[in-house]
């Protein structure tokens, strides 16, 4: 099965990045409408400019993702082919340190492969004892004994206890706890 990135150039002549497994499905959807919270829903009629396959589905995020992040001049040097303007434009803007650039950056970073956190087995369904019996030892809560050290308090010349009383109550010396 192939994976799909396709940039759409909208009626206002902004660009629009995803990904999907039937290009030619997502495609006419685009076209019909048929997600009216779509950002290319108001912005019809739409010319596809550009779509790339990939064997995996996390391939084709990745590079969506990717393709997000970059400025329009970059994403048009792409559509082209023009893969040394790409390079040239991708060295100036990790060189520059806007805060503009500073996503492009971080975007360059995305994890490959799948999350190693994600257990196996079945939780849902499972009663609170069972979901702690398999959850990892490193995830289970652990009760500490070990208390804080009290520390020595601190007399201020010309201030007594009295003057401050305790606030961890709601109510100070003098008071009634009605």
């Amino acid at each position: 099965m192939a994976f799909w990135v396709y940039i759409l150039r909208c009626a206002d002549s902004s660009y629009y990045t995803g990904h999907t497994d039937n290009l030619e499905k997502r495609i006419h959807e685009h076209h019909l409408g048929a997600i009216t919270s779509c950002y290319t829903f108001k912005r019809r009629p739409l010319q596809l400019a550009f779509s790339q396959d990939f064997p995996t589905r996390i391939e084709a995020l990745t590079s969506e993702r990717q393709i997000k992040g970059w400025s329009r001049k970059k994403k048009e040097a792409m559509m082209r082919g023009d893969w040394v303007e790409v390079s040239r434009l991708a060295k100036s803007s990790n060189t520059c340190r806007t805060n503009n650039t500073v996503r492009t950056e971080i975007l360059d970073v995305v994890r490959t492969e799948p999350f190693d956190t994600v257990r196996p087995e079945l939780v849902e369904g499972m009663n609170g004892v069972e979901r702690r019996q398999a959850t990892p030892a490193i995830f289970t809560e652990t009760t500490s004994t070990v208390r804080p050290e009290p520390r020595a308090s601190r007399i201020v010349e010309g201030i007594s206890p009295s003057d401050h009383p305790s606030t961890s109550s709601g109510r100070t010396d003098g008071e009634s706890s009605l």
